[in-house]
């Protein structure tokens, strides 16, 4: 941004530095009159280019002064830096999005009581291509159960390695116990990652003028604050909150059913930014901008504009049939229904393909078909979810040097889909 009002800064000025020569025929008097006006529009000219130079840094500080740093995550996985996966695919970029449902902040309290922790309600890994052609977001279910690691806790103590339910590595040790339990589930390593809070997904959802969904049933959930009826609707911060954290009162009520309704928000907001060329109207950007930094915690490689820029530059021009949305392989647990455990061998398999940014398809008929002629059992009992057998222990994923071709479909849809198709 500063970079573009210095450009436009140094052409004003050699223009008006420019040696002005009287023309055939002026006279002294006329030629010192346009002397006199030159001079006075050059101070003009650099008053407005100072003026806009200096509006310029300061939003550019701003803005970047908005980003919260997450330095202790860094720190933390510094210290296990030996033991963390090895990138495979120079320029892919895997990024660890998190939704955090703490009730702590301005603006959080009304979702319910705050009991000094927080949990991640929303976990997604998001995988760039490194030819930034295509990208995939894989939702991970806050009830999956998985292995812990040993966690710093915010007092500075640790705990002891665990089998637990997912989301309770966030409350354990924040994102870096997070962090840490994705590379242990999946064998990828996550480049960067981004937490944000109920408040911080209302104000950028408000900044593009509220997303458009189309609600099949009418929604009236008082846990997630959200009462909408059926059709067409374009919904403000506040009512896409509800319908993304709404569980209970829609569809089957299980988590996977709330996974699809996120996924399906993240495609029609996708759809919004692209179809109204936010990322190319400075007047459009700069709301989304103040709202998306204001809100976000990031590891220091993209706590600034500049790191920020970087990744959505890389972002900006994959089609929305390429953006990618599914989740995991997930089955009801064996010994609890209320938890989801992996689907093997679909859950290692997808996860290879990400390792080694191989191709990816997705198909939202497809868990239905998986669920007829391979799985034992569905995850819910009217969910139709899950498929294939479960495969215990804790093997790691295949090596990508044999993922198998063509690529296998997995449950999903694309940003290009329609909501109401």
């Amino acid at each position: 941004m500063s970079e573009d009002v210095g450009s436009h800064s140094g052409g004003g000025d050699s223009g008006a530095g420019a040696p002005h020569g009287p023309g055939a025929g002026a006279s002294a008097s006329g030629v010192g009159r346009r002397r006199r006006w030159a001079r006075y529009c050059a101070v003009g000219v650099a008053v407005v280019v100072l003026g806009v130079g200096g509006l310029g840094w300061a939003a550019y500080q701003k803005l970047n002064g908005n980003i919260t740093t997450d330095t202790d995550a860094a720190a933390e996985l510094a210290r296990y830096d030996k033991e963390r996966p090895t990138p495979l695919v120079h320029d892919a970029q895997n990024i660890l999005l998190l939704g955090s449902d703490t009730r702590a902040g301005q603006g959080n309290r009304k979702y319910g009581r705050d009991p000094g922790t927080e949990r991640s309600d929303t976990t997604i890994l998001l995988h760039l291509a490194a030819d930034r052609r295509s990208a995939t977001a894989v939702s991970i279910p806050r009830d999956l159960m998985v292995d812990i690691p040993s966690c710093r806790k915010p007092d500075g103590s640790r705990t002891q390695p665990q089998f637990a339910q997912f989301n309770w590595a966030f409350e354990f040790g924040g994102t870096a116990c997070t962090i840490r339990t994705v590379e242990k589930l999946t064998d990828i390593r996550v480049d960067h990652h981004m937490v944000v809070d109920f408040a911080g997904f209302k104000d950028m959802v408000d900044a593009v003028d509220g997303v458009q969904v189309c609600l099949r049933a009418p929604i009236d959930d008082s846990d997630a604050h959200v009462k909408l009826a059926p059709g067409l609707r374009t919904l403000n911060g506040e009512q896409a909150l509800g319908f993304v954290r709404a569980r209970k009162s829609l569809g089957n009520g299980s988590d996977t059913d709330r996974m699809d309704r996120q996924q399906e928000f993240l495609g029609a907001l996708v759809n919004k930014v692209q179809s109204n060329d936010v990322l190319l109207n400075p007047t459009k950007l700069y709301p989304v901008l103040d709202a998306a930094t204001s809100s976000l915690t990031t590891d220091p490689g993209l706590a600034s504009l500049r790191g920020l820029y970087e990744l959505v530059r890389g972002m900006r021009n994959i089609p929305t049939e390429r953006v990618q949305f599914l989740t995991v392989p997930r089955q009801s647990y064996t010994y609890d229904v209320n938890r989801d455990e992996l689907v093997e061998p679909a859950a290692k398999e997808l996860f290879a393909r990400l390792r080694a940014d191989a191709p990816v398809t997705v198909d939202p008929r497809q868990p239905a078909e998986q669920a007829r002629q391979e799985s034992s059992e569905s995850a819910y009992e009217e969910d139709d979810d899950g498929a294939g057998e479960y495969e215990s222990g804790d093997e790691k994923p295949d090596d990508p040097s044999e993922t198998p071709s063509p690529a296998p479909t997995f449950r999903g849809n694309t940003a290009a889909r329609s909501t109401c198709e």
